[in-house]
């Protein structure tokens, strides 16, 4: 994402908590978990690679900055943490990517942006013959799953938005003044940077692709409220209560998805809001068990506009 992760003025920090993320991924998948189907897509000057899990209604998962499939969705460690994957695949066909940069999927010269990301995202579609899905992204991909709906109206049924505001503004100022201090040699000898080196095409090129996304993460942006409001599919927008977006700015998504309206007195908007007590922006993605049967709720209710 532009804004990237949960960045604290002390980056050691910051990254040793993000690197626990990753410390016992490496598997992928639990045991007794059916073996995905994978595969690389040829797009937009990509090899993008990509699983699909389960059959069902089609849904995407688009991960978060530095992140992988198994890293942000699998999540196999115990202690009650929920395997995204796994749960959703078990009534959907999960198509889980590792985007532009990350994972298996090689960097290419060209912004980390979420309209690229989402290009790719539309033009993925294309390639599997999928007319069109639910997106679910979290943090970068949450903004990429915003700009499917913005750019590729045509191929998004609804949309769950985890934590990414729509104007460099939604986030809080100490966010805001941390990205440029993001440097490579902060995550020196990282579980990142380890599966980073495991996993990229080009494992010596870490530090490019760091200073990649830190560039495009710095630039000011605005997707537009009167594009945002247009859009068609109901948009989910789940968010802790200390992640780093603006209270005031989750409220102003909502409001120009319909929200702000007294369902008991008339219509209520189809698009929903949630926000999590106790959760920063990293901490969301282990509130699967709290997270996920909201989210197969939304995504189960017809739309009346589709």
């Amino acid at each position: 994402m532009r804004r990237i992760m949960n960045w604290n003025p002390n980056m050691k920090t910051t990254v040793f908590f993000l690197s626990m993320l990753m410390t016992t991924l490496l598997s992928g998948v639990v045991s007794g978990q059916q073996k995905p189907a994978t595969g690389y897509a040829p797009i937009n000057g990509l090899k993008m690679y990509y699983e699909i899990h389960g059959n069902g209604e089609p849904v995407v998962l688009l991960h978060g900055a530095f992140m992988t499939i198994a890293s942000n969705w699998t999540a196999p460690w115990g202690n009650g943490t929920t395997n995204w994957i796994a749960e959703l695949s078990k009534t959907r066909k999960v198509i889980a990517v590792e985007m532009q940069g990350h994972g298996r999927t090689a960097d290419i010269d060209r912004d980390i942006s979420p309209e690229n990301l989402a290009d790719d995202v539309s033009a993925l579609l294309d390639h599997l013959k999928i007319p069109s899905a639910d997106i679910i992204g979290y943090s970068l991909g949450g903004g990429a799953a915003m700009q499917c709906a913005i750019r590729h109206p045509e191929k998004v049924r609804k949309v769950v938005i985890i934590s990414f505001a729509f104007r460099s503004d939604g986030w809080v100022k100490e966010k805001n003044d941390a990205m440029p201090k993001i440097t490579a040699e902060a995550f020196k000898g990282s579980p990142i940077e380890t599966e980073y080196k495991k996993l990229s095409p080009t494992p010596d090129k870490f530090a490019d692709f760091i200073n990649h996304l830190k560039a495009s993460a710095v630039k000011p942006y605005d997707f537009g409220a009167d594009k945002f409001k247009a859009t068609k599919a109901p948009m989910f927008f789940l968010f802790g209560d200390a992640d780093g977006v603006r209270l005031e700015h989750m409220s102003e998504m909502f409001r120009l998805k319909g929200g702000d309206v007294s369902g008991d007195l008339g219509p209520r908007s189809e698009s929903s809001l949630a926000i999590l007590p106790g959760t920063t922006h990293v901490a969301l993605i282990f509130r699967g068990q709290t997270i996920i049967p909201m989210i197969n709720e939304f995504l189960d209710v017809k739309s009346s506009k589709q």
